[in-house]
């Protein structure tokens, strides 16, 4: 059980009819060092095994995170399988081909990119799947309703057990509801990026469908000096402030911070027991 272990210390949400700590663990950042070197394959094992030692149960990845040799899903497979007790969130829409260019994939290519994660994670089933959208419908007004629809069948067929759409709109989460049960949104969005989705976090929260940001501790600019201060007061680093701000905007609001630096991810996991004061919060929003 990972009730009593630092992970859980922010406590937990429902992705559809799996439960899990809000503090997860994003698998982007796995396969690279910060110089864009390839990270030694043991250590980035190591980093998943401790995650969960630490009570991350919820761990994001796709197909396409990959850098030269290393695969996140290979490495997720090979340090984490059979995923007693765990949930694995995957991505499919964006795609990368084998010289690491994007593409997004269209609907009838669906099927393929989900087999793709079911073959290498060794899974018969991915437990949730997020839609990612781009191009022309990146965050902006297009229906999603073919991609989304297909994967709807998808998972009436037992491919895939929950559903999640990233990278959207209001209006595509609108359209999504219509279609199938949405477990999840996932977004960019930090206390210093994409503030204009403070309205569908809240929104997210009414439907009770869990918003998960990502690059949730990317550099800010003007606010930094407040992200300092308040980092002083709680002898804690600015990353783990981001972390915490991002916990406090709501009971559905996840945290999946990525690394594959030991001492990193242990900081990060801590960040999951910070708690912020209101004098916190107004400073960091510039109201303090």
């Amino acid at each position: 059980m990972t009730r009593n272990l630092p992970a859980a210390a922010a406590g937990t949400w429902k992705l559809g009819s799996f439960e899990v700590n809000r503090l997860g663990f994003g698998a982007m950042r796995l396969m690279s060092t910060s110089d864009g070197g390839i990270r030694d394959r043991e250590t980035s094992i190591a980093v998943l095994r401790r995650a969960v030692e630490l009570g991350v149960n919820h761990i994001d990845t796709a197909a396409f995170y990959f850098a030269g040799p290393r695969l996140a899903n290979e490495l997720i497979n090979r340090a984490l399988a059979p995923y007693d007790d765990l949930v694995i969130t995957t991505k499919i829409g964006a795609g990368r081909d084998f010289e690491g260019n994007f593409y997004f994939a269209r609907p009838e290519q669906l099927r393929a990119q989900v087999e793709e994660n079911l073959r290498q994670l060794g899974v018969d089933h991915l437990d949730v799947v997020n839609y990612r959208i781009g191009q022309n419908l990146d965050r902006g007004t297009g229906s999603i309703a073919d991609g989304f629809g297909a994967l709807a069948e998808l998972r009436e067929a037992g491919l895939i057990r929950e559903l999640g759409i990233s990278n959207i709109g209001p209006g595509h989460l609108t359209e999504a509801l219509a279609i199938a049960p949405v477990v999840c949104v996932q977004n960019q969005y930090g206390l210093s990026a994409r503030r204009e989705d403070d309205a569908l976090v809240r929104r997210c929260a009414e439907e009770g469908v869990a918003f998960v940001p990502f690059f949730a501790v990317a550099s800010g600019t003007g606010e930094d000096a407040r992200v300092a201060e308040v980092a002083r007061r709680h002898d804690a680093t600015p990353a783990q402030v981001r972390l915490a701000w991002t916990l406090h905007q709501g009971p559905n609001v996840l945290a999946i911070p990525g690394t594959g630096d030991l001492s990193h991810l242990e900081q990060n996991v801590a960040a999951a027991a910070l708690e912020l004061s209101e004098d916190d919060l107004e400073t960091l929003d510039g109201n303090g």
